[in-house]
């Protein structure tokens, strides 16, 4: 589980927070398959609405554009992100993300290695509403400022809690990504941002950060697939 710390500028989620304002919502539990269907409470924007699907496109370009979430996930193919809703008495229960998600419009298909979580709403402006993430370690309850984002295994047991007051936005997606053991992909993202570290370190000598990123490309190149 990794947080990414303002991968919104707090100008970029006013904006999607006014754009959202006007736009359709429907009842969240349609776009939810097998046994999700029946624990999901929550309205999400229409993905088929052409401004849903602008606000999407833009959110996709702030991931590619972040060296963390890409470093974490190693995406290979991502599924336009979705925005949801929770109200009063809303919630999510747990639930496990499909495997296979086939994208809109699409005969293509991914397979969700990676689910995240973008946060849109500030922690105060609503009651309740903690993603819940069942780990090996127990459950990690996760609320974040408006603007920052949790990265996890979609294999995850995960749930929303209710929200007793106020709104909760987010967005949510999942990446396919070009590793798909979680373990693996943990120590490619650890000796990765290790490396990245020493980089900003002025005492790191270049020939011993080559074979640093020798090992970490090889590697990726090893287990990659694509």
């Amino acid at each position: 589980m990794i947080v990414i710390e303002k991968l919104l500028t707090a100008e970029e989620v006013a904006q999607y927070r006014g754009a959202l304002q006007s736009l359709p919502w429907e009842n969240g539990d349609k776009t939810a398959m097998g046994m999700a269907a029946s624990v999901k409470n929550n309205n999400q924007a229409d993905a088929n609405d052409p401004k849903v699907r602008q606000l999407a496109n833009q959110l996709l370009a702030s991931v590619g554009n972040t060296p963390k979430i890409v470093s974490a996930a190693l995406p290979h193919k991502i599924f336009p992100p979705c925005f949801n809703r929770y109200q009063e008495s809303e919630e999510y229960g747990y639930h496990v993300d499909s495997a296979i998600m086939r994208l809109p419009d699409s005969s293509d298909v991914i397979r969700s290695d990676v689910s995240m979580t973008v946060f849109l709403s500030e922690p105060e402006e609503y009651e309740g509403g903690e993603l819940v993430i069942a780990t090996e370690f127990g459950e990690q309850v996760v609320k974040l400022p408006a603007g920052y984002a949790v990265v996890y295994p979609s294999s995850s047991l995960h749930k929303v809690t209710a929200v007793t007051k106020g709104t909760r936005l987010a967005a949510i997606t999942w990446m396919q990504s070009m590793v798909a053991d979680s373990n693996l992909r943990a120590n490619l993202y650890q000796l990765d941002q290790s490396i990245q570290t020493l980089i900003k370190n002025e005492s790191s000598r270049r020939e011993e950060l080559d074979k640093l990123h020798n090992v970490y490309h090889n590697l990726v190149r090893q287990f990659a697939v694509i």
